[in-house]
């Protein structure tokens, strides 16, 4: 598939895509621990020093992902979201973006509203069954694992960005 040239926005969900989808409760259930992929994280960067956006929605909240946001300079994220549809239309509206401007990571069925109307619709290689059906893109790597950074380079691989930023590193 040839990657849509238009893609601005990345929408991620985080349990799942950014993690392995493994939820560590503290003890007294007040604390929530995620592990987070440095691959992905250097992938962001790399798309962020491009000039792109990131966002993050998710149904749970905590302070972890902010922490991540924070950490990867993400100026707006969607947490403790029930409609990821609705979500969808709401950062549409932030940004002043069409959904064909949108690169879209889910793994299960909450996401289904917002990758079937993006620009370019993507999951991890052990996404929900039905949602590895109907996306655009089905990356190699699990959730939590360096899925993000497949995509990202999916995405500037195939306008030709990748190896100047890649350069710029080193």
């Amino acid at each position: 598939m040839t990657t849509p040239p238009r893609i601005t926005l990345l929408v991620l969900d985080v349990d799942g895509v950014l993690t392995d989808g493994t939820i560590l409760l503290g003890g007294h259930g007040d604390s929530e621990i995620k592990a987070f992929h440095t691959r992905d994280g250097a992938g962001l960067a790399l798309w962020r020093d491009a000039g792109y956006e990131t966002t993050f929605v998710t149904g749970r909240a905590g302070a972890a992902v902010e922490r991540r946001a924070r950490e990867l300079r993400i100026e707006r994220i969607w947490q403790g979201v029930r409609d990821k549809g609705a979500a969808f239309d709401e950062i549409l509206g932030h940004y002043g973006l069409a959904a064909a401007a949108t690169a879209v990571m889910g793994d299960d069925l909450p996401d289904l509203a917002m990758l079937r109307r993006a620009g370019l619709s993507a999951c991890p290689s052990d996404a929900a069954p039905d949602v590895q059906r109907m996306v655009d893109l089905v990356l190699p790597q699990r959730g939590g694992h360096g899925a993000v950074r497949g995509l990202v380079e999916h995405i500037l691989r195939g306008r030709g960005e990748w190896d100047a930023l890649v350069e710029r590193l080193t």
